[in-house]
């Protein structure tokens, strides 16, 4: 079981066994991922799963809203759709809630290894400018060297800003450029210039090193832990 469905809890039958096993199936995934330092989509996935159990439990009516719905009667003339509630009486919410209480520690348990994994990595990776920064921070390049290694990945980054209901949040988006040998004459500055006379479209790009002093997976682990660590980087430095 490689995900878990954000309805899982309400969705087909509710046994606590049957939950019980889903659960732990998928909690197997997830150790075996974190075993491989891979941490994502799973760290995430895992943080939504707890906090919507702690809903839930704490508001016993979201419970109840988060069943599935079946349509007993429709005005097709008024496209209007009543619905009925499949579940309504205390045994099936008492099994529910048993899962609850089963399920919130071990996705707690589970949660604290990842961000445990997650500390470790983010102590081995530093984020540095290349050359002098510009003004606009928004886009440029990320070159991503690991101790030991001679190749370096190059990253193109872009900056965006999206708002939900409760707050606005920077994302970026990044897609690979090329791989280019660092060597002792060929620094990362010679890189960066490099880049700017190739590319045109930036011509004067912010450039940021990223370097690992461990060989990670890169795209479950590296490269969404150096998105959390730029937009830090970037955006508390200047406030």
């Amino acid at each position: 079981m490689k995900e878990l469905n954000k309805n899982w809890l309400t969705e087909g039958l509710i046994d606590f066994e049957y939950k019980k096993y889903m659960l732990l199936a998928y909690l197997h995934d997830v150790k075996g991922s974190f075993n491989e330092k891979k941490l994502y989509p799973f760290l995430s996935d895992l943080l939504f799963h707890y906090q919507n159990l702690v809903r839930l439990k704490e508001n016993k009516q979201l419970l109840k809203e988060h069943f599935p719905k079946q349509i007993s009667s429709a005005d097709f003339e008024k496209l209007e759709v009543i619905y009925e509630e499949l579940v309504n009486d205390d045994k099936v919410m008492r099994e529910l809630e048993e899962i609850v209480m089963f399920a919130l520690p071990k996705l707690k348990d589970q949660l604290v290894e990842g961000k445990e994994i997650y500390e470790e990595i983010e102590d081995k990776l530093s984020i540095s400018p290349i050359g002098l920064s510009p003004l606009n921070l928004d886009a440029g390049y990320l070159l991503f060297h690991t101790n030991n290694r001679t190749e370096t990945q190059v990253y193109e980054y872009q900056v965006t800003l999206f708002q939900t209901a409760e707050a606005k949040y920077r994302g970026i988006h990044t897609h690979f450029v090329e791989s280019i040998s660092k060597t002792i004459g060929n620094t990362f500055e010679n890189i960066k210039l490099e880049l700017i006379k190739k590319y045109k479209k930036l011509p004067n790009p912010a450039t940021f090193l990223v370097n690992s002093k461990i060989n990670y997976p890169f795209e479950e682990t590296v490269m969404p832990i150096t998105k959390r660590l730029l937009v830090k980087k970037l955006y508390s430095e200047t406030q």
